[in-house]
């Protein structure tokens, strides 16, 4: 049976995606947002900050590429199993991450998007865990900061298990 240790509770978490997206509100005035998620991890998040956004045009569509299948470090063989469906255009677009880790398949998802034409992409994560960084991403806007540790609950998940958790843990199996 693994452990779960407290990584960031869910108070915090909430107070974090409240001070995240009045940052996206303002860098957005005005403009059209078109907010993709990356499945599964980021739906909790996504949902959580949508919501909290104060812009009058937000689209939402998802994505989903795979690299991790059941273990709990990046195979770095990343599958693509869900595109957009949305146009994107000549639009905004934020790609919304649960976790940004090594970045490779966040860099495949980002450079899968610019044939799209949008007129700019950006990263918002919940969690940014750059000490395993093998791609060179940049994560705009970034929730929290995780040195390291396999992390559980609110979207993330292992083997397709623990998403469902309302706070973030470390596992250790």
């Amino acid at each position: 049976m693994p452990e779960f240790i407290p990584v960031i509770k869910k108070h915090e978490i909430q107070r974090q995606i409240l001070r995240i997206a009045e940052t996206i509100t303002t860098d957005y005035q005005g403009r059209e947002l078109v907010l993709i998620g990356v499945l599964k991890g980021a739906f909790l998040f996504l949902a959580d900050l949508a919501r909290e956004l104060k812009l009058e045009k937000v689209k939402i569509d998802f994505l989903q590429a795979s690299s991790y299948g059941a273990d709990t470090v990046s195979s770095e063989n990343i599958v693509m199993k869900k595109d957009i469906d949305v146009d994107i255009r000549g639009k905004d677009v934020l790609v919304v991450e649960d976790i940004v880790d090594t970045g490779l398949t966040l860099a495949y998802l980002i450079n899968h998007l610019k044939r799209y034409g949008p007129r700019s992409i950006k990263v918002c994560a919940m969690i940014d865990k750059s000490e395993r960084r093998k791609a060179a991403i940049k994560v705009d806007y970034a929730c929290t900061t995780v040195e390291n540790g396999f992390l559980v609950g609110y979207g993330l998940d292992y083997a397709e298990d623990y998403r469902n958790l309302p706070e973030i843990y470390h596992m250790k199996l």
